[in-house]
């Protein structure tokens, strides 16, 4: 009953990132709800419909105050006088959650209240009718979260090949117990989470030569796993490390004539392309020349690592960031990231991604939000705290 009503939403839990939407008004839906509260499958049940409900009430109203007595009396008219079958319920098959929800349009008006009016209903529901791609999900899943909790966008695409390993976790919003999946999955999961009414496609072998055209793409003809591959991407999130997929995405970009955002997490650097008004734009301003993904194909390390200071700007990299990249492979594994960088840059990237999806005439170029220098040390020493030893 439950797998015939959604293929493939009752998935095994490892493997799932979509949760299970039911509607206890539809006779089939309420069958397998039934099923499914019966089931070993359901590990915790969340039922706090009448609290959203009242939530609901004081959003479409909120110049009146209510008695305890004319908010019941509200929440049963807004029901129908049945909860039990009002709204939706999801079942999340990871967690074994089944969480009672509103409609999905009480849902959004009431979590995007309090946007209001720095984002105003209208473009609260402009930005949910765009479909963003991120593209790497260490850095880009804060930026994909975050996204995902103000609004911007309402169908995502998601691309990373990797899975999350224990260091992953300086900078990555997950769990120990969560060491190996797959890290599509880990983001589509955290912002079905946020959101169950989020369309979320995810391409487990990241952007590739074989899925590239499709995670672009729309008019049905995307390779990802779940969503309705409708159309295509609004704005594109670049932040993975590989150069072929660096290079290769900005020429799908400029080519579907879509914007680009990537953070660097150094520096508070904010890189904007507006492939979107500027069709002729050269690639990374212009720093890498005429250099095409089939150039940068199969670099070593060594040439890898000079390819990304000529995207980045080696000029302009931190102190910190310019003397570990000459001791990465001997005395560091890996360049360093902070979280407190990663989601500076979450914020900046989504701030941005929305004044562009609204239409706002934000400019290509590139931006620093260097905290070092917004909030300098002092240049004397501090004084020593009373009771401090020497």
């Amino acid at each position: 009953m439950i797998d015939t009503i959604h293929p493939g939403s009752a998935s095994e839990p490892s493997e799932s990132f979509r949760p299970m939407l039911l509607d206890p008004a539809d006779a089939a839906d309420a069958a397998a709800l039934a099923a499914l509260r019966d089931s070993p499958l359901v590990h915790e049940i969340h039922d706090r419909i009448a609290d959203q409900v009242a939530e609901l009430v004081r959003c479409l109203a909120p110049g009146e105050t209510f008695t305890r007595q004319a908010m019941d009396r509200a929440v049963a008219d807004a029901t129908g006088g049945r909860p039990d079958t009002y709204g939706s319920w999801a079942w999340y098959p990871w967690s074994g959650q089944l969480v009672h929800v509103l409609p999905e349009t009480e849902f959004r008006l009431v979590r995007f209240d309090r946007n209001r009016d720095k984002i105003t209903r209208e473009q609260q529901q402009t930005l949910l009718r765009r479909r963003v791609g991120v593209i790497g999900l260490s850095v880009g899943s804060s930026a994909a979260l975050t996204c995902a909790m103000e609004g911007v966008g309402g169908a995502f695409r998601l691309a990373d090949f990797d899975r999350l390993s224990l260091s992953n976790l300086n900078r990555l919003r997950a769990g120990v117990h969560e060491l190996g999946v797959e890290k599509s999955l880990l983001c589509a999961r955290r912002m079905y989470e946020l959101d169950p009414y989020l369309d979320i496609e995810v391409y487990r072998a990241g952007v590739t030569d074989e899925t590239v055209e499709d995670f672009f793409g729309g008019d049905g003809d995307s390779g990802g796993d779940g969503g309705d591959g409708g159309r295509g991407l609004d704005l594109l999130i670049e932040e993975c490390d590989t150069p072929w997929v660096k290079v290769a995405a900005r020429e799908h970009a400029r080519r579907r004539r879509i914007p680009v955002l990537m953070d660097t997490n150094d520096r508070g650097l904010l890189d904007i392309e507006r492939f979107d008004i500027e069709p002729d734009r050269p690639l990374f301003h212009g720093r890498t020349g005429d250099t095409t993904a089939a150039d940068v194909r199969g670099l070593d390390r060594a040439e890898t690592v000079r390819f990304l200071l000529r995207v980045v700007d080696e000029q302009g990299l931190s102190p910190a960031m310019t003397d570990a990249l000459t001791r990465v492979g001997s005395t560091l594994s890996s360049w360093p990231q902070l979280a407190g960088g990663v989601m500076l840059g979450a914020a900046l990237v989504t701030d941005t991604a929305r004044r562009i999806l609204l239409g706002e005439p934000v400019p290509s170029g590139r931006h620093y939000i260097d905290l070092d220098s917004h909030i300098p040390a002092r240049a004397a020493a501090l004084p020593t705290p009373l009771g401090a030893t020497l």
